[in-house]
This record gives C-alpha cells, structure tokens and sequence, in this order.
C-alpha cells in the first residue's frame, strides 16, 4: 500500500527549469525503484527517468531528457525528485511518479505498480 503525491508542475518559457517533487508513503520506500514518466495528449504514457539503490544508486534516462532531466531521491523524506532543466515545448505533458516495490530497474510502464495523479508541466516557445 503506497501513495504517491506529484508537485511542482506549471507553466514555463523555453529553456527554464522546474523541479518536480513526489512524496511517498508506505513501507520500504528506500528499496523500491521509483520512476518517472510522461503523457501527452493522445500519446502513450512514456518513460522518462528511473532511479534504484542496488549495489549503488542507479539512475538512467530517457534519450529525449538525457543531459538536461536529473533524477535524485531522498529517502529519509520518502521523497522523488525530477529536476528539469532547459525545457523545450515537446516535454510538454502530465508527468507521473511512479513505484515499482520490487526494484526491477524497469523503463516500463507495466512493470510499476503505485502511481500518483500526475502533475501538469507545460512549455511554450
């Protein structure tokens, strides 16, 4: 049984920056992979970033976010981050955080479990 809880969405220029905020609730939260994904209007729901703690903590990103999207958590605040920097109109979307409790490192949408209600992020050019 987990909540999960988006914040930080809006409406920004391009090239700004916004810091998206999912807090957590639930047992276990430093064990689970937690991700984050993206829908556009009529799109599919896509991957965006994921981050684990196996041996050590693992993050990986979509192609279309890498260099500019920063995954991070805290654990002691059951809390995801998602630091988006030089934002472009085509990362326009509701941005969901997403749980998968049994840390399977996934980029797929079936393989979370817990999601929260999204949070809206919208870019104009």
């Amino acid at each position: 049984q987990v909540q999960l809880v988006e914040s930080g969405g809006g409406l920004v220029q391009a090239g700004d920056s916004l810091r998206l905020s999912c807090a957590a609730s639930g047992r276990t939260f430093s064990t689970y992979t937690m991700g984050w994904f993206r829908q556009a209007p009529g799109k599919e729901r896509e991957f965006v970033a994921a981050i684990t703690e196996w041996s050590v903590t693992t993050s990986y990103y979509a192609d279309s976010v890498k260099g500019r999207f920063t995954i991070s958590r805290d654990n002691a605040k059951s809390t995801v981050y998602l630091q988006m920097n030089s934002l472009k109109p085509e990362d326009t979307a509701v941005y969901y955080c997403a749980a998968d409790p049994r840390n399977r490192g996934a980029r797929e949408v079936r393989w979370y479990e817990y999601w929260g209600q999204g949070t809206q992020v919208t870019v104009s050019s």
